[in-house]
């Protein structure tokens, strides 16, 4: 067992009750017509560590701008998961202030730190810790110079949006860059954060599902996953990364399959010859949260990359088992590699 994981929150029992009850629900969708269709259900579950085994690390730098704007610069980059819009909202959440006034640099070897990478979750669980250290740190160096600059008493002094209020005085973000400048106080702070300690989070799929004895289709009734990601920062941005997760899997479960010659060369290399799902073959999943705050992840959440897409082929395999009385255990589950037992079981 790793030394440096940790439950930071627990919510699989959480995520286990949603897709049972949503599964009890239904979702008004019937099988097929006809007697030939076999109906079962089933779930799966996994665990993810939120950063991987290695030394990952991230710097972020973050520092008031002459425009009255925070400034962040941060090394990890951003490949369409949202890891841009999740960092400004945590340094904007830090700082009591909006979104539109961080402006973030990333991936800039010349203008940033360094980041091990975006791979494994660690967009969230170590960089945006790292964007979360650096903006506490910004916050307490604002209200302490403030609290010096003004003389109020440090705990009358508030960040507010563009500007600190102490004891009902507002001075603006460009004012009082300029005076700490002019008393030889810099408003900027680097701070770093790490993959150690690491949290895990749990995900948790079910399906209801039909197969047709005869010639082995199946068809997705009902699609429900549940993720404890901690607290949610972006719930938007993690409905579409798991709907994105569930689809990419069921691919892989239903319809995709690399094809090797005797001498291991790809003899299906092109789209026309391997499937994956259109838009019309990927379910509607139906997404829930667990309710819980991480003592390890950036206010609370964990990281949620890849996680969702573990445990969706082995609820499509104990689905298919629970209609079937037969159990699978070679992806994919096309027709033409599953009917045949099927049938004998059930026609012959």
């Amino acid at each position: 067992e790793p030394e440096d994981t940790e439950y930071g929150s627990y919510g699989l029992d959480q995520c286990l009750d949603l897709v049972e009850d949503a599964l009890a629900h239904g979702n008004g969708v019937a099988a097929p017509e006809g007697d030939d269709w076999l109906v079962g259900q089933g779930t799966a579950l996994a665990m993810h560590d939120t950063a991987p085994p290695t030394e990952h690390r991230s710097t972020a730098r973050l520092s008031v701008g002459a425009d009255g704007n925070y400034h962040l610069a941060i090394g990890t980059c951003e490949f369409g998961n949202g890891t841009t819009t999740m960092h400004g909202q945590v340094a904007a959440s830090v700082l009591e202030t909006t979104m539109s006034r961080v402006r973030l640099i990333q991936s800039d070897t010349d203008r940033t730190g360094y980041d091990t990478g975006a791979f494994a979750s660690t967009g969230t669980s170590v960089a945006a810790n790292a964007v979360r250290f650096a903006a506490e740190a910004l916050r307490e160096r604002i209200l302490d110079f403030a609290s010096a600059h003004s003389g109020a008493d440090r705990d009358v002094c508030r960040l507010n949006d563009d500007a600190v209020s102490c004891n009902g005085d507002s001075i603006t973000l460009p004012e009082l860059l300029a005076a700490a400048k002019a008393a030889g106080q810099q408003l900027e702070v680097v701070r770093k954060a790490h993959g150690a300690p690491r949290s895990v989070a749990f995900n948790v799929q079910g399906f209801r599902v039909a197969v047709h004895r005869v010639t082995g289709e199946i068809s997705v009734l009902q699609s429900v996953h549940a993720a404890d990601a901690g607290t949610v920062i972006n719930p938007m941005q993690l409905r579409a990364q798991i709907e994105g997760s569930v689809a990419q899997a069921v691919g892989w479960a239903l319809y995709e399959r690399m094809v090797f010659d005797e001498e291991g060369r790809v003899v299906n290399p092109t789209l026309r010859n391997y499937r994956i799902p259109t838009y019309a073959d990927t379910p509607r999943t139906e997404v829930y949260f667990a309710n819980t705050h991480d003592a390890v992840g950036p206010l609370g959440a964990k990281g949620m990359g890849e996680c969702p897409i573990n445990p969706v082929a082995g609820a499509l395999a104990n689905a298919i088992a629970d209609a079937t009385g037969v159990r699978f255990r070679d992806l994919p589950f096309t027709p033409d590699r599953i009917y045949r037992r099927i049938f004998e079981r059930h026609v012959v």
